[in-house]
């Protein structure tokens, strides 16, 4: 169920596309998909996360999203990162979601073909551009460990 708040009270900046993106750990893994071809930042890798429905919080639209996109159940833990990024085709609100697995939903097929990739491995990865300071601040933490 959504959050009935407004805008502002959920950390939601005005006038840019509300994101909300779970980034699941697991074991010193985290959950990466690859963004369909079509899609404007299509092949790179992606955690799962989408645009927020109206009177969503982004932390719910991080659980649904995953939900939707892997059928894996989790729960969001912290808020890791709040950024706005502008790319040529949206100007976008990013709340990245730390989140832990609650359960794998049977019967769900998945949208995209996801994995576990080790934190040291994720540089690899080409994501989008509004990612690269999270992908250097899990690197960091994992190197940290």
């Amino acid at each position: 169920m959504a959050d009935r708040l407004r805008p502002s009270e959920r950390g939601i900046i005005s006038g840019l596309v509300p994101v909300g993106i779970a980034v699941v750990e697991q074991d010193g893994c985290y959950l990466v998909g690859r963004r369909v071809g079509e899609d404007p930042l299509g092949g790179l890798a992606e955690f799962p996360g989408g645009k927020c429905q109206p009177d969503e919080s982004p932390s719910h639209c991080a659980v649904r999203e995953c939900l939707e996109e892997t059928g894996l159940e989790v729960a969001p833990v912290r808020l890791l990162l709040h950024r706005t990024f502008t790319y040529s085709h949206a100007a976008l609100d990013l709340h990245f979601w730390l989140c832990r697995t609650v359960r794998q939903k049977a019967g769900i097929e998945q949208h995209r073909a996801y994995r576990w990739i080790p934190a040291d491995a994720l540089e690899r990865y080409q994501f989008p551009e509004a990612n690269l300071p999270l992908i250097k601040m899990l690197v960091r933490a994992n190197e940290a460990v």
